[in-house]
């Protein structure tokens, strides 16, 4: 691995660590990833999640079970076919995927008051950047 995406990594972990939100809930990261499926992709079901997670249908069918008797799930039917099931995130479900996954955001703004405008739209563009690049990579 090149020494600048190593440097990078650690940039990201430095800004995470220090800036991410207090965690009220205790989920675990599969939970996390369960929630961030649903959130970032369009007509999610129980097969979308098993193959993302690598598990059977069985185990995720049993982890979106319990995520729906949370209430940070809903199931709906898709709308041009009666047989397929969507999940969608609940306004908790994106409450607790916010705090889980989100930087604070008055952190945030402190660490952007201490900047220019110059500096500002720097770390602007460049994480808009990345983000546009990261979302081709999949």
């Amino acid at each position: 691995m090149s020494s600048k995406v190593s440097l990078l990594n650690q940039y990201w972990t430095d800004i995470y660590f220090h800036l991410h939100y207090l965690h009220k809930e205790k989920i675990s990261h599969q939970v996390v990833r369960i929630l961030q499926l649903v959130d970032k992709q369009e007509e999610i079901g129980v097969n979308e999640i098993a193959s993302y997670l690598q598990v059977s249908h069985n185990t995720a069918s049993e982890h979106i079970k319990r995520l729906i008797e949370k209430n940070y799930l809903i199931k709906g039917r898709d709308p041009l076919d009666e047989r397929k099931v969507n999940l969608c995130l609940t306004d908790l479900g994106k409450e607790v995927l916010h705090r889980n996954t989100s930087l604070d955001e008055e952190k945030l703004e402190r660490v952007l008051s201490e900047l220019d405008d110059n500096e500002k739209n720097l770390v602007e563009n460049a994480l808009k950047i990345l983000s546009e690049r990261a979302k081709q990579c999949t």
